[in-house]
């Protein structure tokens, strides 16, 4: 079997060539920096999927003297013959001068044969000093392509392409932190028409990174269900002394019962999210809504929230359920917190009477009071009586999960989940609503799903995931 191929990641200081290897390596812990010089020694990135390597980036230095490095192998070369001779003993004898370290640096992976992948600023212009750095890499007669890698507000891509075609086999424009993941793999595949050698090995490449894309997708849609039956399924509970009655349930007991729940829904929603970020190796994810300040408006239990995600009652009723089927909580119901609502006292046990608005009145949470085959008696607050809650934290799922799926791991800036002001599951199919109603029903009443319905469950979220992107992708849809 051929060995996977490397690519060397060349070119001048602070271009972009460590936000290219950390995109095409999908390794969000590549340092990028705005000084120049944070690349200091060539390391080696391999892009694996199931345990085998399809290829590997290495990150090098920048040229540093390029104009002495083309001086000095001109003067040693005699004919084009030995070019790639003449490179590789100006490595050898440089090797340990400090004036050539980050020069030796980045050749060396190309005496070794790796291919060359040569990053410009498309937003300054092209000199003699990039020329000078074109043509040692010419020298080394590795296949080659370039990338215009635009950072800055101009753009002087005309001229480079004009000038990196003269050099380049294959010049290419290419946003290391916006370049959809189509644009990842024709990279690859422009690549394995320049090295025969390399075609068939790239070819598999692309394969398997568009067979991963597809089963992330489809384990993220099992992620998300596993949450959303553990949400809607949590209860939490206090024993009660021998001696306590029902009376004498305070409000310290029902406001600590009450702020147990919040917290470990809240929490639940954050191991959802890390989950879905590490399958796609977003390891160093920073996020707008501050974690733990949860009284913002992207709070899971803010106003903004359930007016974003809220399903309508139209499709309440095509999920097979109306307002009919939200009650016979009773008057035992005490629902979350002041943004949904003032609290009032109910039946002798305290709670807080609330309602949030999306098409009728919603009702989440209960408190109860239970008696155990002992004798002992039980304060338990949840599970969640309503299904809206869920579609609320459906919703914020599948757009979290939307940003992951599309960010290259070249973005440094913080995740911004704000979505578009519409509700994209009215596109969803009737038979997948039925099901995924079913489910959270089911969870709810605390019953556990058969394998049956969860497959099917499983399987209703990933068409969600899939009418969610294609609500994106409608015109008047601004992100």
């Amino acid at each position: 079997m051929k060995s996977a191929p490397n690519f060397a990641v060349v070119g001048h200081p602070n271009k972009g060539k460590s936000s290219i290897v950390a995109t095409l390596s999908q390794n969000d812990a590549i340092a990028i920096a705005l000084e120049p010089g944070t690349t200091r020694a060539r390391q080696a990135y391999p892009l694996k999927v199931d345990g085998k390597t399809l290829y590997t980036l290495i990150d090098t230095p920048g040229f540093q003297r390029p104009r002495r490095v083309l001086e000095w192998l001109e003067a040693h070369s005699v004919s084009a013959s030995d070019h790639s001779e003449t490179l590789r003993a100006f490595v050898v004898q440089h090797k340990s001068d400090e004036r050539f370290n980050d020069e030796c640096e980045l050749l060396t992976p190309l005496i070794d044969g790796a291919g060359i992948i040569y990053v410009v600023d498309g937003s300054v212009p092209y000199s003699a000093e990039h020329e000078a750095e074109m043509t040692i890499l010419r020298w080394s007669g590795r296949p080659s392509l370039a990338l215009i890698n635009t950072i800055g507000a101009d753009d002087y891509s005309d001229t480079w392409q004009a000038a990196l075609g003269q050099f380049f086999q294959v010049v290419r424009k290419f946003d290391a932190v916006r370049a959809p993941f189509e644009k990842h793999l024709s990279l690859l595949r422009a690549f394995g028409q320049l090295e025969p050698e390399w075609e068939k090995t790239l070819e598999n490449a692309t394969q398997f990174l568009s067979k991963q894309r597809q089963q992330r997708q489809s384990q993220s849609a099992g992620i998300i269900a596993k949450a959303l039956t553990d949400m809607m399924f949590y209860a939490v509970k206090r024993t009660l002394a021998n001696n306590q009655s029902t009376s004498a349930i305070d409000n310290s007991l029902a406001q600590e019962l009450k702020t147990s729940w919040y917290q470990r829904q809240r929490m639940r929603e954050q191991t959802l999210r890390i989950d879905i970020e590490h399958l796609y190796q977003h390891q160093r994810i920073r996020r707008q809504e501050a974690e733990l300040q949860w009284h913002s408006d992207n709070d899971l239990f803010s106003e903004n929230s359930r007016n974003q995600w809220a399903v309508s009652k139209r499709y309440l009723a095509t999920a097979g359920f109306g307002a009919g089927a939200l009650s016979g909580v009773g008057i035992d119901a005490l629902t979350f917190g002041s943004s949904f609502g003032t609290g009032a006292l109910l039946g002798g046990l305290l709670g807080a009477a609330g309602s949030y608005y999306y098409g009728g009145k919603l009702l989440l949470p209960v408190l109860k009071i239970g008696l155990l085959n002992n004798g002992l008696k039980t304060a338990t607050f949840g599970p969640v009586q309503d299904s809206q809650f869920a579609y609320v934290v459906l919703g914020r799922a599948v757009d979290h999960w939307w940003h992951i799926s599309h960010r290259n791991h070249a973005g440094r800036d913080m995740l911004d989940l704000i979505p578009a002001d519409n509700h994209w599951i009215e596109g969803l199919d009737k038979e997948s609503r039925k099901i995924i109603q079913k489910a959270l029903d089911k969870s709810r009443k605390q019953q556990n799903l058969d394998d049956s319905l969860q497959n099917k469950f499983h399987q209703a979220l990933e068409k969600c995931m899939a009418v969610y992107e294609e609500w994106l992708t409608k015109p008047d849809i601004l992100l």
